[in-house]
């Protein structure tokens, strides 16, 4: 299973569609399910909500700018290796204050999509393209170039 953990909701309709679609996408190859927490504000509170919903068996990758930076290949690599030591992929996203190192250090990896600074809903539909892209570069299908 595919498992994203983010703080807030979206609210733009244009968002929800491209969200929507890729989970629809995804949906074809493995379970997905999209876990959003209230946003409180307090980086302490939201970093407990979102370890209390990872299982201990499950590969984690924080989303943060720190992280480590791959391009799509290497991320299908990363996802179908992690598919073979855990059954769950965990992908968590921050709040606009990020996220505490007691998050980050649960992470099996922590991954950055870009230097910029990009809206919580955007970077959402950003990386379910990417999950999606991973599942067709794996399966050896047309879609990546």
């Amino acid at each position: 299973m595919i498992k994203i953990i983010c703080l807030g909701k979206i609210k733009e309709s244009y968002l929800n569609s491209l969200i929507d679609d890729y989970q629809k996408r995804i949906s074809k190859y493995h379970k997905i399910q999209v876990i959003e927490l209230d946003d409180e504000n307090d980086l302490v509170k939201e970093s407990e909500k979102i370890l209390k919903n990872i299982n201990i068996r499950e590969f984690v990758i924080a989303c943060c700018i720190e992280g480590k930076k791959l391009n799509s290949i290497e991320l299908a690599q990363t996802i179908d290796k992690a598919f073979q030591q855990a059954g769950t992929i965990t992908f968590i996203i921050g709040s606009s204050e990020g996220l505490l190192d007691a998050v980050k250090n649960r992470a099996d990896l922590k991954l950055s999509f870009s230097d910029f600074t990009m809206p919580h809903g955007l970077f959402r539909g950003v990386l379910l393209e990417q999950i999606y892209r991973s599942f067709k570069i794996n399966n050896h299908e047309t879609y990546h170039k």
